[in-house]
């Protein structure tokens, strides 16, 4: 059932809990523009058959969480996206440090001292920022497909990025936002096939009723170019980490997986073959058992 909360900066969190109370928490934060829905029923049923009370939340400005209300045009991304390969600093409404707050006031309203912490693509990015600006709440790293912000290795396609910031014929349609994610995951997927078509429509009619504004991919892409390069502050976060990535992924090439990986101590890397910038229903079991296997082995 889903649930709300208000941060110290009045953003309202969506957020759902499922599994057993007892079972060691993993709080699940999902990428770029996408809310919850987002994640397959599949892995989130898995994650709990292997004992884990999974925990799901709309970042800010995503499914039903606040969504923030400042317009971003195409020339300030390219602008920033040419600062952030200058190294220079960029301005944001948000950054993804706002973002990791927002995921640790949900574990406060929970009550939940210390939680694994699963994030993808954008999501990893926020998960990797909890570890290191939060160490105390979590108890270990998963980073999906992610990447460190360091643009000499996260830049992916330029065919993969446009599709990621196209935006709907019409927002407001079911139809045309379905049309839309079948576009975009055929840019960024796997090759092999991405998501099928119930979960699409699912998540695209949960776009739909939330009033989701596709202009927010923009925001959040400023919050990521915002928080800067943090190869170089990995090597703090004290966490046992699971760093997985697809090798097949053009959005966030392979090596960024591998930075991560490799500038996170003791850390381990799993790379799949034939996978891309998505959760296909293939890779979903192998994913989950090393996910359970990971938490299990660092549960408190």
């Amino acid at each position: 059932m889903q649930q709300f909360l208000t941060t110290k900066d009045n953003i309202r969190i969506a957020y759902e809990v499922h599994g057993d109370e007892s079972a060691p928490p993993i709080l699940l934060v999902m990428g770029l523009g996408m809310p919850s829905a987002a994640w397959p029923q599949s892995f989130i049923e898995g994650l709990v058959r292997q004992g884990l009370r999974v925990i799901v939340f709309d970042n800010r400005d995503s499914g039903y969480s606040t969504k923030i209300n400042e317009n971003v045009g195409k020339f300030r991304i390219l602008r920033a996206i040419f600062r952030t390969l200058r190294r220079k600093h960029v301005s944001a409404p948000y950054s993804l440090e706002d973002m990791a707050a927002d995921a640790e006031a949900v574990l406060d309203t929970l009550e939940i001292k210390r939680a694994h912490v699963l994030g993808v693509s954008m999501g990893g990015m926020i998960a990797q920022v909890m570890a290191l600006n939060y160490p105390q709440r979590v108890a270990s790293l998963i980073s999906v497909m992610s990447a460190s912000g360091n643009p000499s290795t996260g830049l992916g396609s330029f065919g993969a990025i446009r599709a990621l910031l196209k935006k709907p014929s019409r927002e407001d349609d079911v139809d045309c936002v379905v049309r839309y994610f079948k576009a975009m995951f055929k840019a960024i997927g796997s090759p092999q096939g991405s998501y099928d078509e119930e979960l699409i429509r699912r998540v695209a009619t949960s776009v739909v009723e939330s009033g989701y504004q596709f202009s927010a991919a923009s925001r959040q892409l400023l919050a990521i170019l915002a928080s800067g390069d943090r190869s170089k502050t990995l090597c703090r976060i004290i966490a046992p980490t699971l760093v997985i990535h697809g090798r097949k992924d053009p959005l966030l090439p392979f090596k960024a997986g591998e930075e991560v990986a490799g500038n996170i101590p003791n850390s381990r890397m799993l790379g799949i073959d034939g996978m891309g910038h998505d959760l296909p229903d293939r890779v979903t079991e192998i994913i989950v058992k090393e996910v359970a296997k990971h938490c299990h082995r660092y549960k408190e």
